[in-house]
């Protein structure tokens, strides 16, 4: 097997004195949906703040080979690690194109920045028929697809999405696992990060499961479906 895109191992972070994440391990291949599921509170969005080098850490974590704990927020951002954070945290008073500009403001490739925009309005066409519509006037769902495409529009290597589902309706969620695939088709790398364990288990190849900043399970998502210990906290019982 090749080496992982992203390796992490005996990761331990926290906020200030509060330890948080604990001796945490996980990988992610190239090209793979990745899953991380829990309840609220679990640890996950710490995890991805780590990874971002939003909040400091301490073990190994690694990035295409390259070591990521001294690197800052924008460093991290440059080398192709993009997170749609929770909330969508759009800039409200610009439009979706404004919106999707910032998204690619460390590149400097306009040929290839034009054909991100052509692609990302391929995948979610409202956006293209409302790109002169100010962000904070969409619905939720628009919204998070704008969020979803801003972070596209980076050309990441590692795209990170926290609770993409989150507050949405189901026929928007099966909308966006849709694009998830055609995403991952494209080559794109991908850890999602989810409470609705049957939205992440429908696209993921493989999830880890958190529980009070560690990782209780870990495996493809058909074994993880059928662990009873997973069916009755997250899936229910039959």
């Amino acid at each position: 097997m090749t080496a992982p895109l992203l390796k992490i191992s005996g990761l331990n972070a926290g906020y200030g004195a509060v330890p948080i994440l604990s001796d945490v391990n996980l990988t992610i291949q190239e090209r793979e949906i990745v899953a991380l599921v829990g309840s609220n509170g679990a640890g996950k969005t710490t995890l991805l703040r780590a990874v971002s080098r939003i909040i400091p850490a301490t073990g190994l974590l690694e990035f295409a080979g390259t070591d990521l704990l001294p690197l800052s927020p924008e460093e991290a951002f440059a080398r192709g690690i993009v997170q749609v954070p929770e909330g969508r945290q759009l800039f409200g008073r610009m439009t979706v194109e404004e919106n999707l500009l910032m998204g690619c403001r460390l590149r400097r490739d306009p040929g290839g920045v034009r054909k991100s925009f052509e692609w990302v309005y391929r995948l979610f066409p409202i956006l293209a028929e409302r790109r002169r519509q100010l962000a904070g006037n969409m619905s939720g769902g628009e919204q998070q697809m704008c969020a979803m495409a801003r972070a596209l529009m980076a050309a990441p290597r590692l795209l990170i999405i926290d609770e993409m589902s989150l507050g949405l309706a189901p026929v928007i969620v099966d909308q966006l696992l849709v694009v998830l695939n055609d995403v991952r088709a494209q080559g794109m790398t991908i850890l999602l990060v989810e409470q609705d364990v049957f939205a992440a288990f429908a696209v993921a190849d493989r999830a880890y499961v958190m529980e009070t900043g560690r990782i209780v399970r870990e495996g493809n998502v058909t074994e993880l479906s059928k662990d009873p210990a997973v069916r009755d906290a997250y899936l229910g019982s039959d």
